[in-house]
């Protein structure tokens, strides 16, 4: 599914890059793993290969899929659950997906939130969270750097 030196996405850790695979025994069964390589905080992580659809990993978008994307960050926010409990388990349940385009959802709400009231402590890390992983595999698939999508993505949010 996923070959050495492919860019993943790994829901809720973000970009990463397959730098091996793997057999190893755990727990007295040998099993393949993907060794892949966290971006941002250069951890490595082991993801079974005969679960890693079910776990979340990845392919990074097509770069033609990023349109969509700054379209929805544009699009007015649908007001959420005024319970910010509530809000925030749903929010991270969409952020846990891996799915971008949820990832860019609740940007965008969390943004535009903000703008209205006053986000929780949970809810300002939650919106950073996703912030960052959307801002990294959309670098990564425009094949631009880190502040130049961070620009683009800040613009397409305020307007």
């Amino acid at each position: 599914m996923f070959n050495i030196e492919e860019n993943v996405v790994y829901p809720m850790h973000g970009v990463g890059k397959v730098m091996e695979i793997a057999t190893k025994t755990v727990l007295n069964k040998k099993k393949k793993y993907y060794i892949v390589e966290l971006i941002n905080t250069k951890m490595r992580v082991m993801v079974p290969v005969d679960n890693a659809e079910n776990i979340g990993l990845r392919h990074i978008v097509d770069k033609k899929q990023i349109p969509k994307i700054t379209k929805l960050l544009q699009e007015d926010y649908v007001e959420q659950e005024e319970d910010w409990k509530i809000r925030y388990q749903n929010n991270l349940a969409k952020v846990k997906s891996g799915s971008l385009t949820a990832v860019a959802e609740v940007c965008r709400n969390l943004y535009k939130r903000a703008r209205d009231k006053e986000l929780s402590v949970m809810e300002r890390k939650l919106y950073e969270s996703a912030y960052s992983l959307m801002l990294n595999e959309v670098a990564l698939a425009k094949n631009m750097s880190i502040e130049d999508a961070s620009n683009m993505l800040s613009d397409t949010l305020s307007k």
